[in-house]
């Protein structure tokens, strides 16, 4: 039987990685990449990275696989990502029963933890229903963006006796109204400038845990100025940003 692993790689510090995750890498045969274009070369080092320094065994083989384009204006968001990760399984699909032998082991990699944000599990349930290939899962956790931001700003994210919402940019604006502590991800667009509330502190990062991470921090009126103008320039410089922000009312 084939064995595959998602293993969560945490935000982009490789001291992130878990012992458990280091157990896990030293198990596989095969790791299978999503190659995501010129502009995210650099997160595929990193992988890399992680791989040459906690697996022991260098013989492992690395297959890449080309991400299939998305609609970025689709007339249905959840119909073109349904579309979008019906693609990317039968991409998936062919990889795995190619590459992967019976008995080997293959893994994905994934940024922060495989249940937050990310698509690879449903994916991969794809694969599993569809019934052409068969294999054993395995999830290993990671440190999410969201731990990484916490630490970095030396905050708790819920407040004694509070919920703490998890949204995207996205769905911002759907927020329940008495969600004091608000964390947001995916955030293309800077929905946090549509915050009129004037009793609002914001802890954006950007690039967690990296060498070029980006922290603001303060009055989300005083600063949401500074955090799109840093955000684009960054942008701009890299290529691409991941960033990560919490929103918290301070009247009560």
């Amino acid at each position: 039987m084939k064995k595959l692993f998602v293993i969560g790689i945490g935000a982009g510090n490789p001291d992130y990685v878990t012992v458990q995750a280091i157990n896990a890498l030293n198990e596989v045969d095969v790791f299978f990449v999503t190659d995501k274009g010129p502009e995210k070369e650099e997160l595929l080092r990193l992988r890399k990275e992680i791989c040459d320094r906690y697996i022991a065994d260098k013989s492992y083989r690395t297959i890449e696989i080309p991400d299939p384009p998305r609609d970025r204006n689709p007339a249905s968001y959840e119909a073109a990502v349904g579309s979008w990760h019906d693609e990317r399984a039968a991409l998936y699909e062919q990889s795995i029963a190619k590459e992967l032998g019976d008995g080997e082991c293959g893994a994905f990699l994934v940024w922060g933890d495989p249940s937050l944000y990310d698509s690879t599990l449903r994916i991969i349930e794809r694969i599993v229903a569809r019934g052409a290939v068969t294999f054993d899962v395995e999830v290993i956790p990671g440190i999410s963006s969201i731990q990484a931001l916490a630490a970095s700003h030396r905050i708790i994210l819920n407040r004694i006796g509070r919920p703490v919402h998890v949204t995207t940019g996205r769905k911002l604006a759907e927020r329940p109204d008495d969600a004091d502590d608000v964390v947001v991800m995916l955030d293309g667009d800077c929905a946090f400038k549509t915050i009129k509330e004037a009793a609002m502190d914001i802890y954006w990062g950007a690039y967690l845990g990296t060498e070029d991470e980006i922290l603001i921090s303060g009055n989300l009126r005083d600063r949401a100025e500074d955090i799109e103008r840093v955000r684009a320039e960054a942008k701009q410089r890299k290529g691409w940003i991941m960033d990560t922000y919490l929103l918290r009312r301070t009247d009560r």
